[in-house]
């Protein structure tokens, strides 16, 4: 067994992500058998001292069936209709199947902005840590009655990656109707599985498709999940939920994606990939290498010039002479505030305004 697979089969605390095909049907909505073979799985690794967090799709799905609905509507009014049917028979799904074992089920909605934002986002972790500390299973879903298309994640496997850095998981498993990572369309045939990813250049010429008739994700997001959680520092199986109980044992089956060494703190992990950027400063070539090459703060002499509507305390790209983003950090003052101080050098400046415009300590680079 290699390193990264062993990581993942003793992590005392794992995100599982369980994708909408693994558990529901355009024909009949949720399939409750298969529900209850996934919550087995998950029941045996708990037993076996880890705590589980679920990240649940097929809201959506759920809701097709009470409504009347052949296929996944593509209008968002239609998606949130079956979201809001479909919720209530997912969680009831869940809490039942648990049930089973005397467990108690928390379900807990997120939308983008939960995560995004500094003040929601660190609610949402402590709802999370309540939860598991009082003997509950978390189980989260974006919440699609209220999300708009501004305001999604995009797809449950990006989310599942957030909540895994969210929640300080030791490992991340994506379980859904696909197998592993693929050097190719394995459907079309003389494709390789790709056992174990350690670094870029082991997913040098893949090709990675969209999602079916019931998920909006895919291999392409699966994998660009599965990156997002390796940089933050948290080991990834992506494997079939067919095979769940042996990926949430032995975890000797699928794709596992090797962690980096360091795990990124959770402010930097916010500012990098969980908060929206909503402005941008222009830095001149000094700065830029001072940010990037150096690991400097951002001074206001770099500065050159700023849009977007921010304020102090938001995350903001940082963006070179020639347009390209070096970075995102979070600006310490107002753009009126900025407006002044913009090409002066710190001594030039009064006091209440010699700090750096964005500090070293909330600054990652690109």
């Amino acid at each position: 067994m290699s390193d990264t697979r062993g990581v993942i089969a003793s992590a005392r605390s794992i995100v599982v992500k369980i994708g909408s095909s693994a558990i529901t049907s355009l024909a009949g909505g949720l399939d409750r058998e298969r529900l209850d073979q996934l919550v087995d799985a998950i029941e045996g690794r708990m037993r076996a001292g880890s705590n589980v967090t679920v990240v649940s799709s097929g809201a959506v799905g759920a809701g097709l069936a009470p409504l009347g609905l052949t296929s996944r509507p593509r209008d968002l009014a239609t998606k949130q209709a079956a979201a809001s049917v479909g919720q209530l028979a997912l969680a009831h799904a869940w809490g039942t199947s648990f049930a089973r074992y005397d467990r108690t089920v928390g379900q807990v909605l997120l939308t983008a902005d939960d995560i995004a934002r500094r003040t929601q986002h660190r609610n949402a972790q402590r709802t999370l840590d309540r939860l598991r500390s009082l003997g509950a299973v978390p189980v989260v879903n974006e919440n699609d009655t209220v999300a708009t298309v501004e305001l999604r994640f995009g797809d449950n496997d990006r989310l599942a990656a957030l909540v895994s850095h969210l929640t300080s998981a030791d490992a991340l498993v994506l379980l859904s109707d696909v197998d592993g990572l693929y050097d190719g369309d394995p459907r079309k045939g003389g494709a390789n599985l790709i056992p174990e990813v350690t670094s870029p250049e082991d997913l040098d010429g893949v090709v990675a498709g969209s999602g079916g008739a019931l998920g909006t994700g895919g291999m392409a997001t699966k994998l660009s999940a599965a990156r997002l959680a390796a940089d933050s520092g948290v080991p990834v199986l992506l494997a079939a939920a067919s095979d769940a109980a042996r990926a949430l044992s032995a975890a000797d089956v699928g794709t596992a994606f090797a962690a980096r060494p360091e795990r990124m703190s959770a402010r930097h992990f916010w500012v990098r990939h969980a908060a929206d950027t909503v402005g941008t400063l222009h830095l001149d070539a000094g700065a830029v290498r001072a940010v990037v090459d150096r690991r400097r703060s951002l001074l206001a002499a770099g500065v050159t010039g700023m849009s977007g509507g921010f304020h102090a305390g938001d995350v903001v790209a940082l963006v070179g002479p020639d347009e390209r983003t070096v970075a995102r950090g979070v600006v310490a003052y107002e753009p009126s505030e900025l407006d002044f101080m913009i090409g002066f050098s710190t001594r030039q400046l009064p006091q209440d305004l010699q700090r750096p415009v964005v500090h070293a300590d909330d600054l990652v680079r690109i």
